[in-house]
Parts: structure tokens; sequence; C-alpha cells
């Protein structure tokens, strides 16, 4: 399986994960997010990043993940209706849990922009992160038709 993630080039390089809190995972959890698609990608940077600069410094990673990797899945209807509306409580202890956990190193959960799209998140200290591998990287520029 193929994932992507559209980062600042300078954090291009690697695999690495920043540790601070987002909406699947807490503070001092190490978690990559992606996506299954570039466009997906290209959604969740826009919607989380504050217009910031040059389209230049942007790349898209692409990060390979071998099949027999077992990934847990969260479902839509295990979150709450308003889930996709700011912070997620349910979604923050389901990640945490995943992670705490350390069963799976992948995490496949629903994406708050499209619906039946689907984010993964990679846990960057499950023993299996050895296999999942940064493939390549290409340049990336943002339409200057988007916000």
């Amino acid at each position: 399986m193929l994932l992507y993630r559209i980062t600042k080039a300078k954090y291009a390089n690697e695999l690495v994960a920043s540790g601070f809190r987002n909406r699947w995972n807490d503070d001092g959890q190490f978690v990559i997010y992606t996506s299954e698609s570039r466009s997906l990608a290209c959604l969740e940077n826009l919607v989380h990043r504050s217009h910031s600069g040059n389209n230049q410094l942007f790349r898209t990673m692409i990060i390979f993940v071998p099949d027999e990797l077992p990934i847990l899945t969260i479902q839509e209807v295990e979150l709450p209706t308003n889930w996709r509306k700011g912070f997620c409580d349910t979604c923050l202890k389901l990640g945490s849990a995943w992670y705490i956990e350390n069963k799976y190193p992948i995490l496949k959960v629903p994406t708050s922009i499209i619906p039946n799209e689907q984010n993964y998140l990679i846990n960057v200290r499950h023993p299996a992160f050895s296999q999942i591998k940064l493939v390549s990287m290409e340049g990336f520029f943002f339409d200057q038709r988007l916000p």
C-alpha cells in the first residue's frame, strides 16, 4: 500500500513525527499522519496550514507500507455524530489507546474533510515501523486559486 503526506520540504526527507497533540493522538505520542491519496493529503494540509509561504517549500512524501502489516480500523459509526466539528474527545481517546496498546503499527481512520475517505496514522514507536519506507518525494504546488 502507498500512502501520501504533504509537508514542508525541510521535513520531507525522513519519516519523523513531532509528538504534538492532534485529532487522534495526545502530546508525546509520535504519530505520522498520512492519507490514501495525494488529493486528500493536499486537503488535509490545506485545512491545517495557515498560508505557510511559498509553494516551492512543499513536497509530497510517498510512503510504502507492506500489505502484511496489521491495521486497526476505526469506523465512522464508532464516533459521535459531531466528531467532524473541531476537537473530538472520542477520537483522541481511541487514537491514544491504539498508540499506547502498540499492537498495530497503522491506524485507519475516517477523515473529517470528505465522507468515505481515509487517513492512516503510523506509530513510529511500533516494532514494525522499520518496515515502513519513504520511497520517494515529489515536488508539490498548491493551485493559486486555493485559499
